[in-house]
């Protein structure tokens, strides 16, 4: 087993959780005060076709530094699957897109901050453009973009 392997299997236990980032089912990482992170798991859990352990994480900053997040890309939640991640609000369709093409030197998806209208964060139909990137040994990339709706401002 790998120096990393191990150390992810430390921090799994230590944190409650019952898979590792290798593992077939996925883990949810999360902020207890988020609201937003279960909505969001609600409409994607399909994509990942087996049951999601959710951990509630004290600090989810060493979370997504010890997944490798980069910071420009960060959010409220990380999620463990099929030995990618996903950071924040990333469609249910480019989860499925990734398990299925597994793109080389991609360690995961994600979509910055929390942008309004964005899987787990409608308001209305008003929604802002954003992007999912790419990240991984292959640099950052644009995965897919999302235009916004009419009268909805990009920020």
């Amino acid at each position: 087993m790998s120096r990393f392997r191990r150390s992810l299997l430390a921090f799994a236990l230590l944190t409650g959780a019952t898979a590792s980032a290798h593992a077939a089912n996925p883990t949810m990482f999360r902020d207890a005060g988020c609201g937003c992170c279960l909505k969001w798991l609600a409409q994607v859990k399909a994509s990942f076709k087996a049951p999601v352990t959710v951990v509630n994480a004290a600090d989810m900053a060493a979370v997504k530094d010890k997944q490798g997040v980069p910071q420009a890309l960060r959010s409220c939640h990380t999620v463990l699957v099929g030995g990618y991640v996903i950071e924040g609000h990333v469609p249910a369709k480019e989860i499925a897109r990734l398990l299925r093409e597994k793109p080389k030197g991609v360690k995961g998806l994600a979509v910055a901050g929390m942008p309004m209208g964005s899987p787990g964060m409608e308001h209305g139909d008003h929604r802002e453009a954003y992007t999912v990137m790419t990240f991984g040994t292959g640099g950052q990339r644009v995965y897919a973009s999302y235009a916004a709706s009419s009268g909805a401002h990009a920020h």
